[in-house]
């Protein structure tokens, strides 16, 4: 099954954009009425996240978030196995590119909007340096290596796994190659710290203000956005004031910049994920 899945992404790639963006839609509606469980996890995020919302506007909400994670999905296809010259032209690199330029230490920060594997693409194909990453592996070994064989098709440098130690990452973070990295998820309690995301105490890695603290690095956001001709990836200025000494304050610094992102374009971000999975002790589960 995995390998014919392959097959049709492969197959999928040379369709034009509007007819993957279509056939995205339709699978998102579909998820979203099968795939209760999951549509109960985003429903109570943004329950919790919008409190000033109505109950109809996060209903409303709720399919579109699908419906974009299927469509990033589908568009898979296409940045892994199309032409490059097409990929080129559908992905725009926006914004302050130019802090990506020379060799200064770099940590970019990617949060979990539907776009990431875009942007990752977008950056090793377009700018000249070999960019590092975090991967967990697939269960599925076929299907794993399908995913690394395409997050690898540009230029890069080695995908990290969550077993390498921090000295391995934070040697290449100095040697000159930005690390992409996702920190705005739920990894457990372990190594986590509770801060404010939406008001509510949420388990959050400070893996930004530690690498870039340990890497002598900046902090560079990278913000992807689905459009209608495929992605704007756009680069923002360096944090001017991050880090510090203080891992909490700019790990609860990075959760408030990071819902200025979100209230931008809330349908695309990865709200199916369990945020607040690990509760602090005396706190009723929300899921």
């Amino acid at each position: 099954m995995s390998r014919l899945g392959i097959l049709f992404m492969r197959l999928l790639a040379h369709l034009p954009l509007a007819w993957i963006r279509a056939l995205g839609w339709v699978l998102g509606w579909f998820l979203y009425m099968v795939i209760v469980p999951r549509r109960h996890v985003a429903q109570t995020n943004l329950a919790l996240c919008f409190p000033q919302w109505t109950p109809r506007q996060r209903r409303a909400l709720a399919p579109r978030i699908f419906v974009h994670i299927a469509q990033s999905w589908l568009d898979r296809s296409w940045l892994w196995h199309g032409k490059p010259d097409l990929i080129r032209q559908r992905l725009q690199l926006t914004g302050a590119v130019g802090e990506l330029d020379g060799s200064q230490p770099t940590v970019l920060f990617v949060p979990h909007f539907v776009g990431m594997d875009a942007g990752w693409t977008a950056l090793t194909q377009q700018v000249q340096r070999n960019f590092t990453g975090i991967y967990t592996g697939q269960s599925n070994k076929v299907l794993d290596a399908w995913i690394l064989s395409g997050r690898q098709r540009f230029r890069s440098g080695r995908p990290f796994g969550r077993a390498d130690g921090v000295k391995e990452i934070v040697a290449s973070l100095r040697g000159g190659a930005p690390l992409y990295l996702l920190p705005d998820m739920n990894f457990g309690p372990e190594e986590s710290i509770f801060v404010p995301f939406y008001g509510v105490p949420a388990a959050t890695v400070p893996s930004l203000s530690r690498f870039a603290r340990l890497g002598r690095a900046k902090v560079v956001p990278v913000i992807t956005r689905l459009t209608r001709d495929g992605y704007e990836v756009r680069i923002l200025p360096a944090w001017r004031d991050f880090p510090s000494n203080d891992p909490v304050g700019d790990t609860v610094l990075m959760n408030q910049r990071l819902q200025g992102y979100i209230d931008s374009m809330p349908e695309q971000y990865y709200w199916v994920h369990k945020r607040f999975k690990t509760r602090p002790a005396g706190m009723a589960p929300v899921y």
